[in-house]
């Protein structure tokens, strides 16, 4: 898979009781608030998408059996391939979540991230020794 890992792997937090001022000029910083409205606003719809579709299969598997018993070729019935349309839901969820990331959130990230190290030019960007990375 191209561009895995993500250029900015190497960047670690600060180390706790460190500088609060970064995290402070991070989380006020306008393009910050940007990308943190965009993912939520889209994670908010992803979830109701693939919370709400199987919520229906559920409802209608428990209120509307005869439907979902209903025969549409040999022994494959309504309700069997509505079930298996739920992995075709998470599939397609899944691929518009790493090109929304992709095309919208990970260009403002590579940009901010470059600001603040500008403005911060001795910080290390690689981990520290015996320290472990996140994914």
């Amino acid at each position: 898979m191209s561009g895995y890992p993500p250029q900015h792997a190497n960047w670690s937090p600060p180390p706790p009781g460190g500088d609060s001022t970064r995290q402070a000029s991070l989380h006020g910083h306008p393009e910050f608030q940007s990308i943190r409205g965009a993912f939520r606003s889209f994670g908010t719809t992803a979830a109701t998408v693939v919370v709400g579709g199987f919520l229906l299969y559920v409802l209608l598997s428990h209120f509307v059996s005869p439907l979902m018993n209903f025969r549409l070729a040999g022994h494959i019935t309504l309700g069997l391939t509505i079930g298996f349309a739920q992995f075709a839901i998470m599939a397609v969820t899944v691929w518009r979540y790493t090109a929304h990331m992709r095309r919208q959130i990970d260009p403002v990230a590579r940009r901010l991230r470059a600001d603040l190290d500008r403005a911060e030019p001795g910080r290390p960007t690689t981990p520290q020794e015996g320290r472990s990375r996140s994914w």
